[in-house]
């Protein structure tokens, strides 16, 4: 995620306003105990994330999600849909857990037999007709609508544009849409059905699979080849044009636009294939089956790094606010999540830093590379902010929680310029050669898969052959900005220049 652009004060440093499977023991075994209860009442449960401790559920690791919605035209209105989950149990269930919050549930089915369901909190309780064991597979069907209206007090969810719909899940906003897993260490492979009148297009992430028309109304499917956290589902509903291009290596391309604006944007589609040949010159192969923009009718606020299919206010590339360089830069931005966050997953949402520090990271080298936008006086002027980044928000691997009704306010600078700050301590502590060795090994190591800091600190500490703990220890959890290695001259401020 990146919160809509402004240019960077290169005084303060702000630059804006804006698989390895889980187990569930990992986050979650406090919470187990309660999973065997019989007699105890229904109850939302969670993973036990630091910063959202009652979002996911433990006791199960989904497999894939089957999405169906039909879409009636109007974006105020709730659509229908059809959310199947099928799941391998890590513990005995006599109920299982969904996240969901907003939508009502028609009915439920736990393989093939109805079951008994409750709202507590934002949790789906299902309790199947029998106990689930162990260790087995399970199928899960909810027959429930899927409301875009916005929710009071809440952020994401269905994000309603001027032709019609969009996604925007993040951090935890997927079960205002679907039932679901809703926690990034639970990833899974999806299938996403949507049906509208003829006269509008639909998109989701993945390739299509099918497209099929019936009376005046179609239904459009797409794939993933690679398996998703929850936040990143994406699917547009609008009067869109869907444009197609050849990326490096025979990657396709596409971009969804509204169909009225497809010529003036063209112009900035047709840099995508470019910026994913500079990433890959980085950090190697672009790790999904596809790629492309989708360019919202909406304010929405941020740009999001939906998988293969990254979200943008169409504004930003229509305006005349920001120079070219820098609008190139927030595409690049969103792009390298594409490794960084969605192809690598944080294993919590403390993790985030290595999500907005390495996209931020490329942000600021691909400007520098292609506009001679200083990257040393970039990262000069957020160490100078960084000390009061820390005590506003919490150092980049131990943010602050999100305020009450802001979940998404843990996208706060010190997880964007501050962490891309301690990527720029790195290298220079390490080196270059070193510190690009890397990167490399992480996206390649990880692929598909979650990971944690920890796992970082220990590939960095092998890769430069010492223990960096101590190194990261400071930089990542200090309440004050270590001493920059290579500019012993830099300073931290206390105050607002």
């Amino acid at each position: 995620m990146l919160p809509t652009p402004r240019m960077p004060d290169r005084r303060s440093g702000v630059h804006r306003a804006r698989p390895r499977r889980r187990t569930t023991a990992l986050l979650g075994s406090a919470v187990c105990v309660g999973l065997l209860a019989a007699s105890a009442p229904a109850a939302p449960l969670g993973v036990g994330d630091r910063l959202f401790p009652y979002l996911g559920n433990p006791g199960y690791d989904v497999v894939s999600y089957d999405l169906s919605f039909t879409y009636p035209g109007r974006n105020d209105r709730p659509l229908e849909a059809v959310t199947t989950i099928d799941a391998l149990t890590t513990a005995p269930l006599e109920r299982v857990n969904l996240d969901f919050a907003h939508g009502t549930v028609e009915s439920v089915q736990v393989d093939g037999r109805p079951a008994a369901f409750a709202g507590v909190g934002e949790d789906l309780v299902v309790t199947p007709e029998r106990p689930l064991a162990e260790r087995s597979w399970t199928r899960i069907t909810v027959r429930h609508t899927s409301d875009p209206r916005a929710v009071q007090g809440r952020d994401g969810g269905w994000l309603r544009t001027a032709d019609g719909l969009a996604m925007a899940n993040q951090a935890d906003a997927a079960h205002l849409v679907f039932p679901c897993n809703d926690h990034p260490s639970d990833k899974a492979m999806f299938t996403i059905r949507i049906t509208a009148p003829s006269d509008y297009t639909a998109v989701a992430n993945g390739v299509p699979t099918g497209v099929d028309r019936a009376g005046g109304s179609t239904t459009w499917t797409y794939r993933t080849r690679h398996p998703m956290a929850t936040e990143l589902a994406q699917v547009s509903i609008g009067r869109s044009a869907v444009l197609h291009r050849i990326g490096p290596h025979g990657l396709p391309v596409r971009d969804v636009v509204p169909a009225a604006d497809r010529k003036a944007l063209e112009p900035w589609l047709a840099k995508t294939p470019d910026q994913i040949a500079w990433l890959e010159s980085k950090v190697g192969p672009y790790p999904f089956e596809t790629y492309g923009v989708l360019m919202a009718q909406a304010a929405t606020g941020f740009e999001l790094e939906t998988q293969t299919l990254s979200l943008f206010e169409k504004s930003l590339f229509t305006g005349s606010a920001y120079p070219r360089w820098y609008i190139e830069s927030i595409m690049v931005h969103e792009l390298s999540h594409q490794w960084f966050g969605d192809s690598v997953s944080p294993r919590t949402w403390s993790d985030v830093w290595l999500n907005e520090g390495h996209a931020t990271w490329y942000e600021a080298l691909y400007a520098q590379e292609k506009a001679h936008q200083s990257m040393a006086d970039r990262m000069k002027a957020a160490y100078r902010s960084s000390d009061r980044w820390r005590a506003a928000g919490g150092p980049p691997a131990l943010p602050k929680p999100p305020a009450p009704g802001q979940k998404i306010s843990i996208f706060r600078p010190n997880v964007y310029d501050g962490a891309a700050l301690v990527l720029y301590a790195l290298r220079q502590e390490i080196g270059r050669p070193a510190f690009e060795r890397l990167e490399r090994m992480w996206v390649r190591g990880h692929r598909d898969g979650t990971a944690t800091t920890a796992d970082f600190v220990r590939l960095a500490s092998a890769v430069a052959g010492r223990d960096l703990t101590g190194f990261f220890q400071a930089w990542l959890y200090g309440e004050k900005t270590p001493p920059m290695p290579g500019h012993p001259d830099w300073k931290a401020t206390t105050r607002k220049r």
